[in-house]
């Protein structure tokens, strides 16, 4: 992997879960890593528990937007982390670069019904979830460690 480790979230309509950790990458992964997300039918929009629970943590969703994967088929990707079921069991595009892909599976905060309280305290938990992951992805040694182990280390945190 490069000077920068690029990575892409993915889910199906990239308005919560894959806004969340493109967020929390950019936040605790500084220079280090290129976070992106993409979904394979995006909603056109970024849904409101994504930014409330995102500004629960600190951390602002400006600039980013709902977007396809298609627009990523073209950029080198090292790391591809699926996190809605039906995203990763979608056939993805052939990505640059043969990228590292893992599943981190998490529930849409989106599609829990309830008062909003109560969506709200679920989009807070998937997000501190989201981060854990994140964070512990961050303090990986790509560099110095052999990609199988790597797949492996990043595959377990999906099931964490």
């Amino acid at each position: 992997m490069g000077a920068q480790i690029k990575v892409l979230f993915l889910c199906t309509g990239n308005a919560c879960r894959s806004q969340m950790a493109e967020a929390l990458l950019r936040h605790h992964g500084g220079r280090r890593f290129v976070a992106r997300s993409a979904g394979s039918h995006p909603a056109g929009f970024i849904h409101p528990l994504a930014k409330i629970a995102m500004g629960n943590l600190g951390i602002d969703l400006d600039g980013q937007c709902s977007k396809s994967w298609d627009e990523f088929t073209e950029e080198p990707v090292d790391l591809v982390i699926t996190l809605c079921d039906a995203a990763a069991s979608e056939p993805c595009p052939i990505w640059p670069g043969a990228p590292m892909t893992v599943h981190w599976p998490h529930p849409d905060p989106a599609g829990i019904p309830g008062e909003e309280a109560e969506c709200v305290a679920f989009a807070n938990e998937v997000a501190a979830h989201i981060k854990r992951k994140v964070v512990a992805l961050c303090a990986l040694d790509f560099a110095n460690t052999p990609s199988e182990d790597l797949r492996r280390v990043i595959e377990q945190m999906g099931a964490d």
